[in-house]
Order: structure tokens, then sequence, then C-alpha cells
């Protein structure tokens, strides 16, 4: 394809508009969520996501895969990505490098609580064929937050400033707050629990950006490669320095056209919207706290750039529950939000839910997402894959 029919391609692609559902799997009795997705440079897709019992308190859970074939018109059966024995794996998230390499990043859950989490990773360079990848290396990722100690333990004694009638009158809070207080001094609570979510993204040719979070200390931060996963740098932690707007995780970074990187967040405490903070140092320092306009019940999302200059960003749009899943075009890099589009939307009351998207631009244009799916009065859980476009979103904006 010369490049001039791959630009005719893509444009026409983006012109008409385009909306494909599918199950990745049937129904499944276990529980199935968290995946990603990826297209492989042969123009395949594969998806990975956590099965097994439950989550972090089940021994038997997994990472297990799928993949559809440039051309095919189903996915393969599932096959197995990871395992570690009688641990639980969870959180997994693919990404293709500028090589051609395939990585794996995901945690093992070490005593059945999210603060053990040992994060992982392991590449591939043949990964193209049936079933899983054959994986060429595995390592740990040993994390060393950069001034966790001292910002976390300044917004405490900022929060017991600012709280202190409510801890005295709340044994729990007090306790919680406690607990909070001592976790930043112990190395192995700081070094451990630092979660994987989304993809990660390039900031050169050779420097990847890789987005963490900590259920313990309920933040964020980035954590940097530029030798392929030899050695790892991390960034300072984000940290609303407002107390009751503690809690942002499990990040999802963009660069503006300026440079500046743009953190979108699950908010995991109030006010319920989408968080956000921006780095104009490459991702090492964050400011500029904020949020969207757009609604999150405490669920993930993800925030890409596409070709075309606009940015989307997929999350629950919802105060509680996961019933809807929206879709959202920004023309202005994340200021403003004006289109949308529910990608799924159930009764409030109906027991469906649609949660933690994967969402990737193909080489043809289009928009591939992946998502944790269940259908109230169905037993089981499933991923489904969703194909639409830019026109698919502008052609049925939801009020």
């Amino acid at each position: 394809m010369t490049a001039m029919t791959c630009v005719l391609t893509v444009a026409a692609a983006i012109a008409q508009s385009l909306h494909e559902t599918e199950l990745i799997f049937p129904f499944d009795p276990l529980h199935n969520h968290s995946s990603c997705i990826v297209e492989t440079p042969e123009g395949g897709l594969l998806v990975v996501w956590f099965h097994g019992s439950g989550e972090r308190s089940s021994d038997d859970v997994v990472l297990q895969g799928a993949r559809r074939k440039p051309g095919a018109t189903a996915w393969s059966a599932s096959f197995l990505m990871a395992d570690t024995p009688d641990l639980p794996d969870c959180n997994p998230v693919l990404f293709v490098d500028p090589r051609g390499t395939l990585w794996l990043l995901w945690v093992t859950i070490l005593n059945n609580e999210w603060g053990s989490a040992l994060l992982k990773y392991r590449v591939a360079t043949d990964y193209e064929g049936d079933g899983p990848p054959r994986w060429d290396w595995q390592d740990v990722i040993h994390c060393r937050p950069v001034k966790i100690e001292e910002q976390f333990s300044a917004l405490i004694e900022k929060a017991e400033e600012q709280l202190g009638p409510f801890l005295d009158a709340v044994d729990w809070m007090r306790s919680e707050l406690d607990a909070m207080r001592k976790a930043p001094h112990d190395k192995l609570t700081r070094r451990l629990g630092w979660m994987t979510r989304v993809h990660p993204i390039m900031l050169s040719d050779t420097r990847m950006m890789l987005g963490l979070y900590s259920d313990v200390f309920n933040c964020s931060m980035a954590a940097f490669t530029e030798d392929w996963g030899k050695t790892w740098t991390f960034s300072e932690p984000i940290l609303d320095p407002l107390v009751k707007h503690l809690a942002n995780i499990q990040p999802s970074f963009v660069r503006r056209s300026d440079g500046a990187i743009v953190a979108y967040m699950r908010d995991n405490g109030i006010p319920k919207y989408v968080r956000t903070a921006v780095s104009t140092d490459g991702g090492l320092t964050w400011g500029e706290y904020g949020w969207t306009d757009i609604r999150n019940p405490g669920s993930s999302v993800e925030c890409i750039a596409l070709r075309s200059g606009r940015w989307l960003l997929v999350c629950n749009d919802t105060v509680e529950g996961r019933y809807r899943l929206s879709v959202f075009l920004s023309e202005d890099e994340g200021k403003t939000w004006p289109h949308s589009r529910a990608l799924e939307d159930f009764p409030p009351s109906s027991g469906g839910s649609a949660s933690y998207p994967s969402m990737i631009q193909a080489a043809d244009g289009t928009v591939h997402c992946t998502y944790s799916y269940k259908e109230g009065g169905v037993p089981g859980s499933t991923i489904k894959h969703v194909r639409f476009n830019e026109a698919w979103i502008l052609e049925g904006d939801t009020p």
C-alpha cells in the first residue's frame, strides 16, 4: 500500500460512520476483568484480561488472552498469557514499542491485598502466530517513588488539621489516618503495591512512560525506561494538595502539542469527576490539579490522542455504578469535551455493567475498545470488543 493510498483509506474510514460490536468469548462463570488491547504490526488484534474466581482474594487468578488475525471473522479460543502458580495475577497491560516488541506488564498479588502487588513485565518478538506469544524475557520492576515520604506525610498532617473534629468523633477515621501516617515511612510499603492499568506512551523513540497507581497511598505516578526495561526511574507522586480531593488513581497519559503531559485519572474519592493533572517537565513533577466536567463513579478511564489531532476519553460517566460507558471527543486537547456517545447504557437497576475500558487507534484510523461486560439476568461475564470511528461519535452526540 502506497503512502497516498494509506492516507485515503484512513480518510474514508473517518468520513463514514462505523460501529461494530462483538463478545470475545461467551459469558463465563468466572470473573473476567481489566482487559487491554493492542494491534500487532501485521494488523491483527491481541487482547489480555485476568480470569479467575475473584480478584486479589483468589489464588487461581491468571492472565488469559485471545487474538483476531487480519481478515479473521472471529476471535481465537482463549489461551494462557501468564500464571504465577498459587498467586493471583491482575491488571494486565499490552504494548507494542517502536521496535515492534510486544510487552505484557501486570501485577502479582503476594498476600491477597493490593498493597502487596509485585510489578512485573515480559516481552516477546515472536507473537503473530497462533496461541500465546513466545516470551523472550521476564523481569520485576522495582519501584522507588520520588519524594513520596515527605509529600504524602505533609498531606496527612494537613488532613489532620482540617479533619480534626471529625477524627475525634469517628474512631475508624482516626485509625485509618494513623495507618496512613505510618505507610510512607516504611520502605516496603512505599515500594510494593504499585499497579498497572492502561497503555504506556512513548515520549521519544526510546523513552517509555508507564502509568502506575497505589491503593495504599490512593495516588498515581509515572515510571520511565530508556533502555527497554533494563532500568527504571520514577516521578514524584500525583498528589492533589487539597485533602478532600485525595484519591486519583489509574492514570492515563496524553501529550499535548506544546509538550505538556496531561494525566486523566479515576476518582477514588470525591468530587466524582474524572481527575486531571498536568506535567510540564516530561512527567517528573505534577501540578494544575483539577477535574473535567465528566462524571466518574470510581472506575477506570483511558484517554488517547488520535492522528486527526482530536482526543478520545472513555469512561463510566455516572456518579454511582458502571451501567453506562461512554466515549467523549475533544477538539482542543482536552480543554472541552463537547461530543460524546454511549458505548453501553443499561438501566441503572438492571444489573448490567461495562467498565475498565482499553482503547487504541488502529493503522486504518478506526478505534478499538475492549471492556469488562455483564448483562443483567445473564450469568457470568465476558470481555466485549467494539470498533468505531470519530464519525460515529459525531453522528450521535449524547446530550
